[in-house]
């Protein structure tokens, strides 16, 4: 009996080795300050010994292999937390500043919000805008996922509307560099800051649906004029925050749908762990299986009409963009515009 417990806890501290190794070989391939050779050395020499050690732990060396891991482990934390944001750098055009507010009672002035006009992915006009929201006209918010790689992975976009017509998207993102790419795994590993960007739906949305192409849908979410106000002063809560101090992207801890979901819990709603919320495609269903969309309709209705690619490719764009992807979208708040 004692000879399997032995090999039991030797299985389960090789499955914790192995992870850690691979964890600090990434992190080695994408962090270490040197050359590509460099990186691939150190991150192979590391996992070799991740692999010395799991061998060991079978051995009667385990409990010394194990506090060698154990120290070479704690070294690599340790330069882990030195690695810290930087927040000056040559950004690309569309995510180079990030968006600031200041309220003074109902009024909310809100500074670098993205108002771009595209005509392809590397043809646009660059505008930054600073503008002034009254408060107590916002009405409603609507829910935006743009797929882009399947059914599964999508972008998240929050959209509030005002009396009048007027919407306002905030869209989280990777602050990446000119000419950089978004990659999910690379930005697990400190590769990339975060940037909140608040910008007109006709082009944060617009470049999404009628440039690269993706599918945009919108639905529509089931949240009070109060909630709704309370949701976007946390977004300028943590746009403000992140201005002073940057954070990194984090393709699975801090992304478009986990920094949305703390925003929630900050204002009162309970929004319970669920697998949806890390393959967001599915994040629709559920909100849906939340009571936040029109329940009076099947799912099925819902994700029917959510598509806006023909609306807004019909749209070309144009000032009345954020109507016309809104046509025909079923609604559970009586006030939509």
């Amino acid at each position: 009996m004692r000879r399997i417990a032995r090999i039991s806890l030797a299985i389960i501290l090789s499955l914790a080795v192995a992870i850690l190794t691979a964890w600090a070989g990434l992190a080695m391939w994408y962090r270490l300050p040197v050359a590509e050779l460099g990186r691939a050395l150190a991150g192979v020499l590391f996992i070799l010994f991740g692999l010395a050690t799991i061998i060991a732990l079978f051995s009667r060396f385990r409990i010394r292999a194990l506090v060698l891991f154990a120290a070479a482990f704690a070294v690599v934390l340790v330069w882990w937390s030195t690695i810290r944001p930087f927040d000056h750098a040559d950004w690309a055009p569309d995510v180079a500043r990030q968006v600031t507010g200041t309220r003074d009672g109902n009024l909310l002035t809100l500074t670098d919000v993205r108002d771009f006009e595209w005509r392809s992915a590397t043809d646009f006009t660059e505008r930054w805008t600073t503008r002034t929201y009254d408060l107590s006209t916002v009405q409603t918010v609507d829910l935006f996922m743009s797929y882009w790689s399947g059914t599964k992975i999508a972008h998240v976009i929050i959209s509030f509307g005002f009396a009048g017509g007027d919407y306002l998207a905030w869209s989280i993102e990777v602050r990446r560099q000119g000419g950089g790419k978004f990659s999910p795994m690379a930005d697990l590993f400190k590769s990339n800051p975060l940037v909140i960007i608040a910008a007109d739906e006709r082009d944060v949305l617009g470049v999404r649906s009628n440039v690269r192409g993706e599918d945009v849908q919108i639905y529509r979410l089931k949240a009070s004029p109060e909630a709704a106000r309370a949701l976007l002063l946390e977004y300028v809560l943590d746009a403000n925050a992140l201005s002073t101090t940057p954070e990194f992207y984090n393709s699975i801890t801090t992304n478009c749908t986990t920094t949305i979901v703390k925003m929630m819990r900050a204002v009162g709603d309970v929004v319970p762990l669920d697998w949806r919320l890390i393959v967001n495609g599915y994040l629709p269903e559920y909100a849906y299986a939340r009571g936040a969309l029109d329940v009076s309709l099947p799912m099925s209705v819902l994700r029917e009409a959510a598509h806006i690619d023909g609306r807004a490719q019909k749209s070309g764009l144009s000032p009345d963009f954020s109507r016309l992807i809104r046509v025909g979208v079923p609604s559970p708040t009586p006030n939509a515009q």
